[in-house]
């Protein structure tokens, strides 16, 4: 059963992270602020046109929204992964594989000295 309450909570997260507001967001939509109110704290259930366009609107996926746990959301990212490699040639993907690395390694370099 789907806790509408931690989806919307999702909805609020995502939405804050990118700087958004729930205006901008309602106008991005074509609903109410207060609708995205409600939706935001589970008092509402949105529509799955609803559902889509806020998706469309914070540029995110709706397993990053639906997924209660990461296990949930692993095979859907690991399809993802084998849908981005699967027309890749041998080099590309080494290539690629040895950009992720390399920015891995960068970004906790960038941590460690914070």
């Amino acid at each position: 059963m789907i806790d509408y309450k931690d989806v919307g909570a999702r909805i609020r997260s995502v939405r804050q992270r990118q700087k958004m507001t729930q205006e901008r967001l309602a106008d991005a939509v074509g609903v109410g602020v207060t609708h995205i109110s409600h939706i935001e704290t589970g008092n509402s259930i949105p529509s799955l046109q609803v559902f889509v366009d806020i998706l469309n609107a914070l540029d995110c996926s709706a397993d990053e929204l639906l997924c209660l746990e990461l296990e949930q959301a692993k095979p859907q990212f690991d399809s993802w992964i084998k849908g981005i490699f699967a027309d890749c040639t041998e080099k590309e993907r080494k290539l690629i594989v040895d950009t992720i690395l390399a920015l891995k390694a960068s970004m906790r370099r960038l941590r460690v000295e914070e």
